[in-house]
């Protein structure tokens, strides 16, 4: 109980309802849609893809949260595929990999936060690390969007209310305010139930509260599914499952024979790969396994900077890929997808794990030594 009463399981199931409640309203009210003509009218389709990627990258990067992210942009994400030839799981694959893309980099995200304070480094360190390993393993998932989008026919857009477009646009200015996500979402919701009174005259409150529970009721089973998960991992962590097996990963990377450094390094990154396994969230995973990464660090003369980096990317690699985890749970939800179905098309989780491990065995960044 006392596991599934964390608060930030808390904050996930109410971002899972509100999400639910946002989603159902601004859908019924036609701002879905609306959104969904416009982005028609100016981006070309082979753009589609590319476009969801940056919206969501920017967004996460100023909200500092992959759920805030992809609870705003997932909905339109499916409105495209209803009306052209993409695939929903391109789509939705498109927007979690911008989403935790955003959340790796962000500064005031709380995976950044999580990662440098249990290394004693700055921010802004950590970020010049990232840097280097993110942003290219994200250009290279833009151009897999782009080619998987080449051939897409074009779709004659409808006309559209332009003040169905303001739910959408609201959350999308909001998220760049530092206002919180349950604030965002919230007066996303309020916002869509004013222009549904407005502009449709058999909406009432009555079919705003209904549209409200169907919202809530869409994401009651996957958010009662994120807190048994927590529930289960407490008991992992309570009778020293998660500590046992930090502990064996500790005295593995003994034995590597790739060098100090690297030892250490893949040490280091086993550590909060396999706490994001067992927790499904990796701030938490962060905090479990940052204790220990930063003795691995000392031993083994690992740079605290790369320590710190390190943790953030494969954090964000696992969380993104586990069908467990909240973002793919939210993200199908919406889409109305298996998450195991969505794994294999978040092409930048699995191509920054590629740019991470050349990290390690490459040495790359290279860091100016401490004067």
């Amino acid at each position: 109980m006392k596991g599934a009463s964390h608060p930030n399981l808390i904050l996930m199931f109410m971002i899972f309802m509100l999400a639910g409640a946002f989603a159902s309203v601004s859908s019924t009210i036609g701002s879905v849609d609306a959104t969904v003509q416009l982005g028609l009218s100016v981006i070309p389709p082979e753009f589609v893809l590319p476009m969801l990627f940056i919206i969501a990258a920017f967004i996460a990067t100023a909200m500092g949260t992959s759920m805030g992210t992809i609870a705003a942009c997932a909905p339109i994400a499916f409105g495209f595929t209803q009306v052209t030839e993409i695939k929903v799981v391109y789509a939705i694959g498109a927007v979690v990999d911008g989403a935790m893309f955003g959340d790796n980099l962000s500064m005031i995200s709380d995976t950044t936060i999580a990662a440098t304070n249990s290394q004693k480094v700055q921010l802004r360190d950590k970020f010049k690390v990232n840097v280097w390993i993110a942003v290219p393993a994200s250009i290279i998932s833009i151009c897999i969007y782009l080619f998987i989008s080449q051939g897409s026919q074009a779709i004659e857009p409808k006309a559209y209310n332009a003040w169905l477009l303001l739910p959408y646009l609201a959350v999308f200015i909001l998220a760049f305010s530092r206002l919180h996500v349950l604030a965002v979402l919230t007066i996303g919701v309020l916002l869509s139930g004013l222009i549904g009174f407005v502009i449709q005259p058999e909406f009432n409150l009555l079919s705003l509260n209904n549209f409200i529970y169907d919202g809530f009721t869409g994401m009651f089973e996957v958010a009662l599914l994120s807190i048994f998960l927590g529930g289960s991992s407490a008991i992992v962590q309570k009778e020293g499952g998660l500590e046992w097996l930090i502990q064996r990963i500790y005295s593995m990377t003994r034995c590597f024979k790739v060098g100090a450094e690297r030892a250490g390094e893949i040490g280091i990154s086993f550590l909060v790969i396999f706490s994001n396994l067992f927790v499904a969230n990796n701030t938490v995973a962060i905090i479990l396994s940052g204790d220990m990464a930063r003795e691995v660090a000392k031993e083994y003369g690992v740079d605290p900077k790369r320590a710190a980096a390190l943790l953030d990317i494969f954090s964000c690699v696992v969380q993104g890929l586990i069908p467990y985890g909240a973002q793919l749970l939210l993200a199908c939800s919406i889409a109305k997808l298996s998450p195991v179905e969505l794994i294999g098309s978040v092409y930048y989780c699995w191509i920054l794990a590629i740019f991470a491990i050349l990290a390690i065995l490459l040495r790359y960044p290279k860091l100016k030594a401490a004067a």
